[in-house]
């Protein structure tokens, strides 16, 4: 059995094997651990062991295979913490930067311990950084995940919960103490409990994969909250471990897939993998830089010491180079094999399209998603742009995937706030897009509605503010958008006015009823069911504190929106007219016997004409979906009706009366959701042919039995 070579101070040698290049990362395979790093520019790479003490083993790995460096371990057991110290070239002008100096993390560690003290070492060739780094930790792979199943939820029965872990379990009462903040505290009953009370069917994690806290932010007392500064990709990040114990975090993330599971609702996880934390050229090395840098980062093509920068965050990965391609799709299929996610949010994912310089809706990525297994058949949704030339693709992403929707985002906020000639765009992006995504073959579900995200205004700011209001961020209010299409509605942040506070909650139930009744997936923003605020600040990402976080007390404030959410939520849930898988016909469908499935009508129950759409002044609109003119059949082939609907639709400032159309049985149409009441709830009928006055600025939906 070969034995390592010692190094002045090495503890005492241990059994080494041969190993095998794959799989990469530290593999615990029950008797033993297997070790496995690619690097094509080393000369030589050494394993390093690091025991309770912060002593350091080092093994050599003699073995190489297509530039990737391993060895097995038969006496390394779970709980073992390690990194690599790669040998080779340095010389930052052509793009190489090794340094044995630096303990430098797994690529692909499961787990990782330890934090970053900022300490020189991690930025200055020659200076150790053993101490000053965190480690990778060999994990025990072996779980219970007894009767689990995916719920594997069409796209048009989803409704997204987009939530960030700690944010949403800080202030929760009923959750424990000593679970707040962490994974085991999404999966408390008090968390379940409200999301299926809520409605939706996903839950959509902000990033969970290990991130650095920029020093940057530690300096001003602040904080990477959202955590868009992953730099370990196939580990969840520790800090969201209630037990204080190396590897933890990887069993309670189980826990907490296996808890939402079994309540049917899917886990979605926001994965960044345009860039990493490892910054700019003056950033720490800690793993990829010092591993392989011309692997994986796209470097400047006449200047190799610097990074290209497609995120604004100061690199981005070299999503060319074969290795970072299976780096990305082994750190996919992990999550669905071995953790159970049920599918990604790629952020920034143009950046993840880009072979040469432009973005290339066909580039290699996209093929091998195309072609796996495993990745192809979760849900796939893109953040369509990043900050490059031309790097706005909303609309260009091929069949598979589903995208954020900013356009419906930007124009139903326009519409809500009375922006002139939007009523064309708004039935666009009322009716599913059909102007961005069929002529790739996509159906409705390719569109992710929202009209908040993390990443703005929340709901109550939207209309609450017509300013950022930034300055806890230390950046003298210059970061996060300036144009955000907010209406204050009279009054810049908090009012005792009673008009203009009545006004704010009718706007934030217009907002949230377009959402829930529009085609394609809605995503709710967490806390928005409850009126959360950030007082005007639209870039919290460096606020850990309760100005990010949810503020439980406001489910007894704001009972009333809490309800009409729930309500307008089972609205969706309850009638497929609301939920279709194809585009809307606009004319006559055979199914249903050359009835129309949709109609678009003026106040006056006439059908719109084109001077009408044209028409810069136009803030109101009915909108009549037929139930029974539904032609996709349900799951077992069978036809589906539901109750016919009308939506009217007045963005105005003074009220509007709008006559209701006559139908062929005489049926009564009653109200099934007001926005002009707290909840929604009105109890009232009309006969077809009647007048019906709609509050200004105010959504009212009429619902005729099938």
């Amino acid at each position: 059995m070969a034995q390592p070579d010692a190094a002045p101070g090495d503890a005492t040698p241990l059994g080494v094997w041969p190993g095998t290049a794959y799989p990469l990362g530290a593999t615990y395979d029950g008797a033993g651990t297997n070790f496995s790093v690619f690097s094509e520019v080393a000369d030589a790479v050494e394993l390093c062991l690091i025991d309770g003490d912060g002593a350091e083993t080092r093994i050599a790995l003699d073995e190489v295979d297509g530039y990737v460096w391993h060895a097995y371990l038969p006496a390394i057991d779970p709980g073992q913490r390690y990194g690599f110290r790669v040998h080779g070239p340095y010389d930052p002008d052509r793009g190489l930067r090794c340094d044995p100096s630096k303990l430098l993390l797994d690529p692909y560690g499961k787990a990782f311990d330890g934090d970053f003290d900022d300490d020189p070492s991690l930025y200055t060739y020659g200076l150790d950084s053993l101490g000053h780094t965190m480690t990778g930790v060999v994990i025990n792979p072996y779980f219970d995940w007894g009767a689990d199943r995916a719920p594997n939820r069409p796209y048009h029965e989803t409704v997204i919960y987009e939530a960030h872990v700690k944010g949403m379990t800080m202030t929760h009462p009923d959750v424990p103490e000593e679970l707040r903040g962490t994974y085991s505290g999404i999966a408390h009953p008090a968390i379940v409990d409200h999301l299926k009370g809520l409605g939706v069917t996903a839950i959509e994690l902000m990033p969970v994969h290990q991130f650095l806290h920029d020093r940057v932010l530690l300096d001003q007392g602040l904080r990477n909250y959202w955590g868009y500064n992953s730099f370990g990709y196939l580990a969840p990040h520790n800090g969201y471990a209630a037990m204080d114990r190396a590897g933890s975090a990887v069993t309670e993330f189980k826990a907490m897939v296996r808890a939402l599971h079994a309540e049917g609702i899917e886990v979605i996880l926001d994965v960044v993998y345009n860039h990493t934390a490892e910054g700019n050229h003056c950033g720490p090395t800690i793993g990829f830089r010092g591993i392989d840098n011309a692997a994986y980062y796209r470097l400047v093509d006449d200047d190799p010491s610097h990074y290209m920068d497609y995120t604004g965050t100061g690199n981005s990965l070299n999503v060319r180079h074969p290795h970072t391609l299976q780096l990305i799709m082994d750190s996919l299929r992990y999550w669905v094999l071995e953790m159970h996610v049920d599918g990604f949010r790629f952020d920034l994912a143009a950046t993840l399209a880009r072979e040469l310089h432009d973005v290339d809706r066909l580039s290699t990525f996209f093929d091998l998603v195309q072609q796996d297994p495993v990745v192809s058949q979760v849900k796939l949704i893109a953040e369509p742009w990043d900050v490059g030339e031309g790097g706005y693709q909303v609309g260009n992403f091929p069949g598979l995937w589903t995208e954020w929707n900013g356009k419906f985002r930007d124009t139903v906020r326009d519409y809500w706030r009375g922006e002139p000639a939007t009523l064309g765009e708004f039935a666009s992006r009322l009716t599913g897009s059909s102007d961005l995504y069929e002529a790739t073959g996509r159906r409705p579900s390719a569109s992710i509605n929202f009209v908040t995200a993390h990443d703005g205004f929340t709901l109550h700011d939207l209309v609450s503010y017509n300013e950022k209001h930034n300055e806890d961020n230390g950046e003298d209010n210059r970061d996060g958008e300036s144009w955000n299409r907010s209406w204050n509605c009279g009054a810049e942040g908090p009012t005792d006015d009673p008009d203009i506070l009545a006004l704010r909650a009718r706007q934030s139930r217009n907002l949230l009823a377009t959402l829930m009744l529009s085609q394609g997936v809605p995503m709710l923003a967490h806390g928005d069911e409850m009126g959360r605020t950030q007082h005007g600040n639209n870039n919290v990402y460096c606020q850990d504190s309760p100005l990010a976080w949810m503020d439980w007390s406001l489910r007894e404030e704001n009972a009333e929106l809490l309800e009409f959410t729930r309500a307008v939520i089972a609205l969706r849930t309850e009638h497929p007219v609301f939920r279709r898988r194809r585009f809307l016909a606009g004319g006559p469908t055979r199914s249903a016997g050359g009835a129309r499935d949709i109609a678009w009508l003026t106040p006056s129950g006439e059908e719109m004409t084109d001077a009408d759409w044209d028409s810069g002044f136009g803030k109101s609109l009915a909108v009549y979906l037929n139930g029974e003119a539904i032609p996709e059949p349900g799951p077992r082939g069978e036809r589906i009706t539901d109750d016919s609907f009308l939506l009217c639709f007045n963005a105005h400032d003074e009220a509007i009366d709008f006559v209701l159309p006559r139908t062929g049985d005489g049926g009564e149409w009653s109200v099934a959701l007001d926005c002009s009441t707290p909840t929604g709830l009105a109890d009232a009928g009309y006969p077809g042919g009647a007048t019906v006055t709609v509050e200004a600025r105010c959504l009212l939906v009429l619902r005729q039995a099938a």
